[in-house]
Parts: C-alpha cells; sequence; structure tokens
C-alpha cells in the first residue's frame, strides 16, 4: 500500500478480509474450539485475538493525533507488510490482547471481525490520504503513520489467517 491513493489502503484491507474469512470459511464449530497441541491457541481464540486487536488499533487511529507523524515511506510500508504476516517469527501477545473467550461460536466472533473490518475499511476510505498524518507508536513497530498501522491491521489478519490454516490443518489429521 503507498501512499497515492486511498484505493489502496482499502484494496489492501479487503484482500486481508477475504484472506482470513477463507482461512475461516472451512473450520466447523467444533475444530474451531479445539486445541490440536497443548499450548497453541484454538481457531475460536485466534479469531477472538484478531478482533481484539484491530478494535484496540482502530482505537488509537481514531484517536491519533494528526501530528509528528512520520513521513510516508514505499520503503518502510513494503518492509510492514513482510514482517507482520512472516509467521516464522512467533510473538507472544501482550495479555490485553490474548483471547478470554469473547465468543461462544466461530460464527460469532466471525460476524466480530467483519464489523470491525468494516469499520476500519469506513475509516481508511474517509481518511485516504490524511491517514499519513497520524502519529501512533507501536511497541515493536516503533513511531508509525496511520497508513501504516493500517498495513499492520491487515498484516495481522493475514498472519493469523496463516496460522488458521495451520490449525486446520492439524485438526484434519
Amino acid at each position: 500500500m503507498g501512499p497515492e491513493t486511498r484505493t489502496e489502503m482499502v484494496q489492501c484491507l479487503e484482500e486481508s478480509q477475504a484472506d482470513f474469512l477463507e482461512a475461516v470459511s472451512g473450520v466447523t464449530e467444533a475444530e474451531a474450539k479445539a486445541h490440536p497441541q497443548a499450548g497453541r491457541w484454538s481457531v475460536l481464540e485466534c479469531v477472538e485475538h484478531v478482533v481484539t486487536v484491530e478494535e484496540r488499533f482502530f482505537g488509537r487511529l481514531e484517536k491519533a493525533p494528526r501530528e509528528g507523524a512520520p513521513p510516508g515511506n514505499k520503503e518502510h510500508e513494503a518492509e510492514l507488510q513482510t514482517r507482520v504476516t512472516n509467521r516464522s517469527n512467533r510473538a507472544e501477545a501482550p495479555e490485553p490482547v490474548r483471547p478470554m473467550g469473547r465468543f461462544a461460536s466461530l460464527a460469532e466472533a466471525t460476524e466480530a471481525f467483519k464489523t470491525a473490518r468494516a469499520r476500519t475499511i469506513g475509516f481508511a476510505e474517509i481518511e485516504g490520504h490524511e491517514a499519513y498524518s497520524r502519529a501512533e507508536s507501536h511497541p515493536r513497530f516503533g513511531p508509525l503513520n496511520g497508513a501504516e498501522l493500517l498495513i499492520i491491521i491487515a498484516g495481522h489478519a493475514r498472519r493469523h489467517a496463516g496460522q488458521i490454516r495451520e490449525l486446520h490443518a492439524e485438526l484434519a489429521k
């Protein structure tokens, strides 16, 4: 996603949503709650985590000041896309975004994801290039502009779509 148009921002978010929804589409409710290995999240817990992170990041983005943001940088954006989706580097989720049993079913969690993503996409459609003026910081990625935070939101869902596919494959064995 480059700084040229809001269309790129929206497209990045929509493609990530489609990837995430495709990953959960073949998972049954029973599979969604199963833990294929001790210490690993279930599919339902992954979806809950993605929803929680998106809601929190969106809240931060919506309230982010419109001054002091790092300038747009296509190389940094590309690096963020790669880094966020790369599952070879496991990361421990901070306590506030760990699954807590928020959703009773995969269907409920998936609807919450759709709702959260619709809100994020709506913001990107309205904000467009102005997202670059929003200043935010992330403990792992440092100072960010709003467009970079949108990239992280999109990439985070893709990252966990990969995890969901791995979990589903393990459950199918």
